[in-house]
C-alpha cells in the first residue's frame, strides 16, 4: 500500500540564498553545526531552483518554494529530514520515524554515514518534489 500523499509544504518567501541559514549553522556547536552544513550544502546543489529559508527555527531547503528536506542539530546529533520521505526508497535503511510523512536520518559525529546512500535520499527528495510541482501538487 503506497503512504499518503501529503499536500507540498509551500514557503513563498524562501531565497537563493538566506544568510540566516549560515548564521544558523555558525550557531551550533562546531562538530553538530559543520555535520548539518555539510548535508545541506548537499541540498542547496541539487539544482538551479533549490531556495532556502529558516522554517521552525531550522535550515529547509525547498524547490521553489516547495520544501523538500531540513537539517536541524540537537544535544548529540542532526538530523536529515525529508517532507515526503516516507515514500522515498530507502534501500540502505537510512530513514528512521514512522510519522504518515516525514522521516529523517540521524547523524552522531564520528560515527561513520553511509555517505551514498544519503546523498541518493537527498536527491530522491528533490525530485520527487520537482514531480510533485510538474504534476501540479498543492
Amino acid at each position: 500500500m503506497q503512504p499518503a500523499v501529503m499536500r507540498l509544504m509551500r514557503f513563498p518567501t524562501a531565497s537563493a540564498r538566506d544568510p540566516a541559514v549560515d548564521a544558523w549553522f555558525d550557531g551550533r556547536a562546531p562538530e553538530l553545526g559543520a555535520l548539518a552544513r555539510t548535508w545541506f550544502l548537499r541540498m542547496r546543489g541539487c539544482g538551479a531552483d533549490v531556495r532556502e529559508l529558516l522554517h521552525d527555527g531550522h535550515p529547509t531547503a525547498c524547490v521553489g518554494d516547495a520544501a523538500f528536506a531540513y537539517a536541524n542539530a540537537f544535544t548529540a546529533h542532526v538530523n536529515i529530514g525529508f517532507f515526503q520521505g516516507a515514500s522515498l526508497a530507502d534501500p540502505a535503511g537510512l530513514l528512521e520515524g514512522d510519522g504518515k510523512f516525514m522521516r529523517h536520518v540521524k547523524l552522531r559525529p564520528g560515527v561513520t554515514v553511509d555517505a551514498a546512500a544519503l546523498g541518493a535520499l537527498i536527491t530522491a527528495a528533490y525530485r520527487d518534489t520537482r514531480r510533485r510541482l510538474e504534476q501540479g501538487a498543492a
